[in-house]
Order: C-alpha cells, then structure tokens, then sequence
C-alpha cells in the first residue's frame, strides 16, 4: 500500500508539473533563458530531463512518506498543511537561495519555486488520502 501511496503521489506531483510548466513555458524560457531554437533543436526531445524529473519526484515523495509515518502524520488534512510546510520552508529556501548566489532571475526563482512548493502540497494531499478516514 505505502508503494502505491509513493508512486500516486509522485505521478501526481509530475502531472502537476506538466501542466505547470506548459502554461508557463513561455515565461520559464525567457527567464531560464531558453530559446524555441533550443527546444525545436533537440532539447525538448532528450527525454533524459523527464526520467530525471519522475525519479526524483518519486525520491521526494518517498522521503515524505516516510517522515508522515514517522511523525505519525496523517489523514487529508495534516498531510496537505505538512507537505505545505515541507516545499515552503524546506525546498523553497534552498530554490531561492541557489538561484540569489546565482544571480537568476526572479521570475525564475518565482516559477521553479512555486512548482516545488506546490509539488509538495500535492504529494501531501495524495498520501493524506491513502492514511486518513477515507483510505480505511
């Protein structure tokens, strides 16, 4: 049950991200400065950033798993507000800091960012519902 709480987590949180990224697609080039020419040449189509990407997802909702039940955290509720607090305070500082040391823009920060933020809101929300009153 916990492997398949992980793996719909993450599958969640990768969707999220598609759909995140595509609508911002074009502001995230700008900023992570990224040409069309660039993505119609052959870096839009290495699928190597995609296994990447679903693997480590897959890393972070583990890891979250994990803390929840250590914790004792569970049911929709406590799970959300944890995984809130976890792309909040945990990934978003180290997002921005990075990219302040690397002089990116702030758009950048703005949108990577609020991927990882939500992201991990998203992964709390989906082990919620596997441990709460709903998944019993």
């Amino acid at each position: 049950m916990e492997y398949v709480a992980v793996l719909a987590a993450a599958a969640a949180a990768y969707v999220f991200g598609a759909i995140w990224y595509m609508a911002l697609r074009n502001p995230w080039m700008v900023a992570a400065g990224i040409t069309q020419e660039q993505v119609d040449g052959g870096m839009g189509k290495d699928p190597k950033p995609f296994i990447i990407s679903a693997i480590m997802v897959i890393l972070v909702a583990g890891m979250m798993r994990h803390m929840f039940a250590q914790a004792g955290i569970m049911g929709i509720e406590k799970s959300l507000l944890s995984g809130l607090g976890l792309g909040a305070f945990i990934a978003l500082p180290w997002i921005v800091t990075n990219y302040a040391y690397g002089g990116r823009p702030r758009n950048l920060t703005l949108i990577d960012g609020g991927y990882a933020t939500i992201g991990c809101t998203i992964i709390g929300l989906v082990l919620g519902l596997f441990t709460g009153d709903a998944a019993m």
